[in-house]
């Protein structure tokens, strides 16, 4: 049984702060993200382990595991993993798929771990949802000197039918759920001076996903800013999204689809 207080010491948080209501709403598409969302490239988990140096006897932690897609990716680098999540919805899927993972109540701003515990932290789908400048202390808090930092994204190529699915969906979308791209305000933080950390390093990974038409309307209807509309509003964006999956050159007819991705790895190391 994993104890916080195994390795590292030092101060604990007192009192997560409160998730953003987007990213609450994952709340209600837990089982519809687990279906639905693709996964990660074995290549892109291989290159985070051989760049950060993880391996057996490392401890990783996990910051937004959601329901685990990542976590299980990362199983080949036999590292001991904690998962913090703190959506219920999402906790909830997690131990079904993962019992043998320690899983705690938390967030980034809050890691609810003492200090130094951290030989590495990875976060897959989540880091545009944190704080930057607290998630950056408490990070560093965390890990020990020296430990490796990796961010991960799954990113759609907005090209061909893809391309016109992010247009349908863009009336919806926040600008929070941005993720990834050099002028975020959290790539921004990591380059501060004061951040405590090296400059990021960046790699993309091909990757593919396939589905049936059903599943990529599963998908769409996991994006947070439409997980949280009233049920009315959910089903009519399923209609468009079947809409246009049945009449599209690239997808109209098809059994099985592809949609091409690229998976986006950001590095850094704790000065």
């Amino acid at each position: 049984m994993f104890s916080p207080a195994a390795r590292g010491r030092g101060r604990m948080p007192r009192r997560p702060p409160r998730t953003p209501p987007l990213v609450r709403g994952f709340d209600r598409c837990a089982d519809v993200y687990e279906r639905a969302r693709p996964d990660y490239p074995r290549a892109a988990v291989r290159w985070i382990g051989r760049t950060l140096g993880i391996g057996p006897g490392s401890t990783v932690v996990e910051l937004g595991s959601g329901t685990g897609k990542f976590t299980r990716a990362i199983r080949p680098w036999r590292a001991a993993r904690i998962a913090i999540e703190p959506t219920p919805g999402m906790r909830a899927v997690f131990r079904t798929t993962l019992p043998e993972v320690a899983l705690l109540d938390g967030t980034a701003e809050a890691i609810p771990l003492p200090d130094g515990i951290a030989d590495a932290i990875v976060s897959a789908q989540a880091f545009h949802w944190f704080r930057p400048r607290p998630t950056l202390r408490e990070m560093h808090r965390v890990l020990r000197p020296g430990g490796g930092v990796a961010l991960v994204w799954n990113t759609r190529e907005d090209a061909g039918w893809s391309g016109r699915l992010t247009e349908l969906l863009r009336p919806y979308r926040r600008e929070t759920e941005r993720g990834s791209g050099s002028d975020t305000p959290w790539v921004r933080s990591f380059a501060a001076p004061s951040s405590g950390f090296t400059r990021l390093r960046y790699r993309g990974f091909r990757n593919v996903q396939w589905g049936t038409p059903a599943r990529f309307v599963e998908r769409a209807l996991s994006v947070s800013a439409i997980a949280v509309l009233p049920p009315p509003a959910r089903r009519e964006v399923a209609r468009k999204v079947r809409r246009l999956l049945a009449t599209d050159p690239e997808t109209a007819g098809r059994a099985r689809i592809r949609l091409p991705m690229l998976t986006e790895v950001y590095v850094s190391r704790r000065r």
